[in-house]
C-alpha cells in the first residue's frame, strides 16, 4: 500500500471518529452505523449495545457519562485479568470507556495510559476523566503505529475493536512490543476476515471506519503478531458476533465477511512480583 493510500484511510477514519465524537456529544447518531462505528441514538440503546459487547450493568455505571459511546466489538478486560499496580495501553482508546474501567482493577498503585489519533476523542476522554476523578489515566494524542510510550514500560495492552482500522497492521504489533515488558501481554478484542474481501469493500473508505474493510485473515494476523515477536498466540473467532456486527453497515452484508475475534499474546521474558 502506498503512503498517500495510508494516509487517506488515516484522515478518513480520524475525520470519522472526530463526527462520532460530538455525535456523542450532542446524543445523535453519527450516520455510519451503530457498533464499531458509531453512536447508540439513545442512552437506551447504546447501553444494549454495550451489553451484547459483553459489557455489565455496572461496567456502564461506573463510568463519568459520555465515556460509553456503544463502539468496540468486544471486550478485551474481560480476558486481561488486570492486576492492581499493573502499566496498562490501551490502544485507540476513544471516549475512555475501556480505560476507565482498567483503572478501577489496576488501583491506584497502577496506571492506565489512553493512545487515540482523534484530538476530538481525546479532548472527550480527558474530559470525562477530570469529571470521574482519575488520576491514574493519562490520555495523549498519537497513532498506534508510532506509540507516545517507552520502551518496555507496560504490563498489558488492551484494545478494542480498532487495530483493523490501521493501514500498517505489522507496525502496529512491532510497536506494541516494544512498549511491552518482557512477558507482557495482548489482550484485544477486534475482527478478523472470515472470508476473503471483495475488492469492492476493501477499498471502500466508509467501511473502513466501520471495522470491515481493513479485517484480515486469521492466518495473516497470526504471521504478522508471530513477526513482530509474540509468543502464545491465540485468536478465537465468535461467530455469535454477527447478530450484531450486521448493524454497522445495514444492508451491505458485512457478516458474511467478519467476526469479532478475541487476540491473546505474550512477549517472551518474564515480569517482575511487581509487573
Amino acid at each position: 500500500m502506498s503512503q498517500k493510500r495510508e494516509d487517506e484511510i488515516r484522515q478518513s477514519v480520524r475525520d470519522n471518529y472526530a463526527e462520532v465524537a460530538d455525535a456523542g456529544d450532542r446524543d445523535e447518531c453519527c450516520g455510519v452505523g451503530r457498533g464499531c462505528c458509531g453512536v447508540a441514538s439513545d442512552a437506551q440503546i447504546n447501553a444494549i449495545d454495550s451489553s451484547r459487547l459483553g459489557y455489565s450493568e455496572n461496567d456502564r455505571n461506573a463510568v463519568p457519562e459520555g465515556a460509553d459511546l456503544g463502539l468496540g466489538c468486544g471486550n478485551p478486560r474481560a480476558i486481561a485479568s488486570l492486576k492492581s499496580g499493573e502499566i496498562v495501553l490501551d490502544l485507540g482508546s476513544g471516549a475512555g470507556f475501556d480505560a476507565f474501567l482498567a483503572a478501577r482493577e489496576v488501583g491506584d498503585r497502577g496506571k492506565v495510559i489512553g493512545v487515540d489519533m482523534t484530538p476530538a476523542m481525546v479532548s472527550k476522554a480527558r474530559s470525562n476523566a477530570e469529571k470521574g476523578d482519575y488520576p491514574n489515566v493519562d490520555f495523549r494524542l498519537g497513532e498506534i503505529e508510532y506509540l507516545p510510550v517507552a520502551d518496555a514500560s507496560v504490563d498489558i495492552i488492551i484494545s478494542n475493536c480498532v487495530i483493523n482500522l490501521s493501514p500498517d497492521k505489522p507496525q502496529v504489533f512491532k510497536d506494541a512490543f516494544r512498549v511491552l515488558k518482557p512477558g507482557g501481554r495482548l489482550a484485544i478484542s477486534d475482527v478478523v476476515a472470515s472470508a476473503e474481501l471483495p475488492e469492492k469493500i476493501r477499498s471502500d473508505l466508509a467501511l473502513r471506519s466501520a471495522c470491515v474493510a481493513g479485517a484480515v485473515t486469521v492466518d495473516k494476523l497470526h504471521a504478522i503478531i508471530a513477526a513482530a515477536g509474540f509468543i502464545d498466540i491465540r485468536i478465537a473467532p465468535k461467530d455469535e458476533s454477527r447478530e450484531f456486527i450486521q448493524d454497522w453497515a445495514p444492508g451491505t452484508n458485512v457478516e458474511n465477511f467478519v467476526v469479532s475475534a478475541i487476540i491473546e499474546a505474550r512477549k517472551p521474558g518474564n515480569t517482575t512480583p511487581d509487573g
